[in-house]
């Protein structure tokens, strides 16, 4: 796990579980702390790092409902808990089973610690909703949480520090070694909207771009990619079979896209 700076009070910290990249935003009365891990123990590390960089008063975001963003809430607790209302019924209708099901898989892998914390874990449904954005005074800076559009979810939120020039992308923005991997697109993905909702993102001229898995990138880094998701929603469009689609990403990862409902 590391910490790194991305702009002036703007942090990034990388955990090695799943190369999930979370986010803390500085201002002088209180603080943001963007997405909270998978579970309650992943969670308590997460609360531990913060608070070596600040005692300020903290609130949370989800980007969205997948467990690695969204489940190691309570030592968070009590805060403000800020997502879109689709955040809020996914989590509501279906974390428990979430839970389960990926208890279950790390299992399954031989992972035994990691499923006894998920089966340990309180699944925290936001209590703050933003249908399609909200600035948050932070004390000195604002921090504006907006919907995009669907994309890698339909309530994908992105957190925008504008006088940073920051923007924490969640997982509309994967850095892996293609850029998406297999695993960024997934039954709740919408796939012919998703470059929109970057077009949305690109739109706020991020200096800096925090994506929900690896390093920050640039909006270079981020055109290149929707211009990528382009093609496959074009391919999808066309109705092109993995095996035969003409693709800038590998086979797993256009198998993937090709296949979202």
């Amino acid at each position: 796990m590391s910490w790194t700076e991305v702009a002036e009070g703007v942090h990034a910290r990388r955990h090695e579980e799943l190369d999930l990249t979370t986010g803390l935003v500085l201002g002088a009365e209180r603080c943001l702390v963007v997405d909270t891990r998978g579970d309650v123990d992943q969670g308590t590390e997460w609360a531990a790092a913060v608070r070596e960089l600040t005692d300020l008063p903290w609130t949370v975001v989800y980007t969205h409902a997948h467990f690695d963003h969204a489940f190691g809430s309570t030592p968070f607790l009590p805060c403000d808990v800020w997502a879109h209302p689709g955040c809020l019924t996914e989590l509501v209708e279906h974390g428990d089973a979430e839970k389960r099901k990926w208890a279950a898989r790390y299992r399954e892998q031989g992972r035994p610690d990691i499923a006894g914390a998920l089966d340990r874990t309180a699944v925290v449904p936001p209590d703050r909703l933003v249908p399609e954005h909200v600035e948050l005074d932070l004390g000195g800076r604002t921090a504006v949480l907006r919907h995009p559009g669907r994309g890698h979810t339909g309530h994908d939120l992105l957190v925008h520090v504008p006088d940073a020039g920051v923007v924490f992308a969640g997982d509309l923005v994967e850095h892996g070694p293609h850029g998406f991997t297999e695993g960024s697109f997934g039954p709740d993905t919408h796939l012919a909207h998703w470059p929109a909702a970057l077009d949305a993102l690109l739109s706020l001229a991020p200096q800096v771009v925090v994506p929900g898995h690896g390093e920050p990138v640039d909006a270079a880094f981020v055109r290149r990619h929707r211009d990528g998701l382009r093609t496959l929603a074009g391919l999808k469009a066309a109705g092109a079979t993995p095996a035969g689609a003409v693709s800038p990403y590998p086979a797993d990862v256009t198998r993937a896209a090709l296949e979202t409902p």
